[in-house]
């Protein structure tokens, strides 16, 4: 029968998640939110030179 104790103690976390966590949390990730509101912001900056 498998001893799951022993089976976990042997268990050490993957190095490679961990680094890809540090090079998600470390760029800057735009959503579309931020798309929209910067083609918002460019719109109405446009719409005012134009008047």
């Amino acid at each position: 029968m498998i001893n799951f104790e022993e089976e976990l103690s042997h268990f050490k976390p993957s190095l490679e998640v961990e680094e890809v966590e540090d090079a998600i949390m470390d760029s800057d990730l735009t959503d579309m939110a931020d798309i929209m509101m910067n083609l918002i912001k460019e719109g109405s900056k446009n719409k005012k030179s134009d008047e």
